[in-house]
């Protein structure tokens, strides 16, 4: 049946592409997001954010249509200006106060958490041979906030397509299994409501996930859950912002008479948001439109992805990501655990 309207979607999005305009590629990946938006109206894909649904749709479109060359240009200036105003728009989502209720020792845990597992994958990913780009993104993923972090860190990482495509699945698939495993073990661990809040806001991937599985232990687990992982988002900027600087040096060093590394200066604007929504506070009725305006502009960007990657250069990277994205969710829920044990 998808394979049946994909071309349909495409000859629209043709229609509106003359030349090298961008509006026909822009609006095969914005028809994309809807469809997945569309999708999720399904029970069968009500658990699966509309981001993992666009990526599979434009990969499916990809690898079964093909990408009409006019829709190009448009594709590109998604991925560079749509995704990356998307970002900046994910700001408005926390502010510094939620982020305070966490609490100092709530804080400490999270941060260590990201630290550690954002070094470990990188450090295993290389043990089992995984390429450096790909480690980083399932890393990033894991650690910070599922598909969104992964799609961000390619801004400075400057993956294959296909890599961001793996790690969005790998970070997607494990986040699910954790949304589901998780409420169930705290029968068998010495966990009370706050323990439990904080070792799921802490450890599971998705923002969307650890809601789903943070209110399972209670509305107190819940609330805490959430705001835990809020501040992990928070953290997406500063990791973006450090590996930039870091390529950076390491391209200046190398390579002194080339273009070095871009400093992703849009994640600037991205804590500027999280200031501003600090200092104002915004109805609920515009900030709910706001939240739905950010993940759907962050679908169209993740189909341009999906829009670009081969499925076959995907298949060609093997099991070893998949392991290591599957060592990275067990490192991530291990640590937490045991830091809020101590804790």
């Amino acid at each position: 049946m998808l394979s049946r309207r994909l071309p349909a979607l495409g000859r629209v999005a043709i229609a509106f592409g003359h030349g090298r305009s961008a509006a026909g590629g822009v609006l095969l990946c914005a028809l994309i997001a809807l469809a997945a938006f569309g999708l999720r109206e399904l029970p069968a894909a009500a658990l699966f954010s509309p981001l993992i649904l666009s990526i599979l749709i434009g990969v499916a479109f990809r690898n079964l249509v093909g990408v009409p060359p006019l829709a190009y240009p448009g594709i590109a200036f998604t991925l560079r200006r749509i995704l990356r105003f998307a970002i900046v728009l994910l700001g408005l989502q926390l502010t510094v106060q939620q982020i305070a209720q966490a609490g100092i020792g709530g804080l400490a845990v999270m941060l260590v958490c990201l630290v550690a597992t954002f070094a470990f994958t990188k450090w295993f990913g290389k043990f089992i041979g995984v390429s450096p780009q790909l480690a980083e993104l399932i890393g990033a993923g894991t650690a910070v906030c599922g598909a969104s972090a992964a799609i961000a860190m390619n801004t400075v990482t400057k993956a294959h397509e296909e890599d961001v495509a793996y790690a969005v699945a790998c970070v997607t698939v494990f986040g699910t299994l954790a949304m589901f495993l998780y409420p169930l073990l705290p029968h068998w661990l010495p966990l009370d409501h706050r323990g439990y809040g904080l070792w799921i806001g802490s450890s599971i991937h998705e923002v969307a996930q650890v809601v789903a599985a943070g209110f399972q232990g209670g509305q107190d687990a819940g609330k805490l859950a959430t705001i835990v992982k809020l501040s992990r988002v928070l953290m997406l900027g500063p990791l973006v912002i450090t590996l930039g600087l870091a390529a950076r040096r390491r391209l200046g060093a190398h390579q002194k008479n080339t273009a070095k590394a871009p400093i992703p200066y849009f994640v600037f604007g991205f804590l500027g948001m999280v200031l501003l929504g600090s200092l104002i506070t915004i109805p609920p009725a515009p900030k709910l439109w706001i939240g739905q305006t950010t993940t759907f502009l962050l679908s169209v960007a993740v189909a341009a992805m999906g829009l670009q990657t081969d499925i076959r250069r995907v298949v060609e990277k093997g099991l070893r990501p998949l392991a290591l994205g599957a060592a990275a969710s067990v490192f991530i829920g291990a640590l937490a655990l045991a830091l809020v044990e101590l804790t």
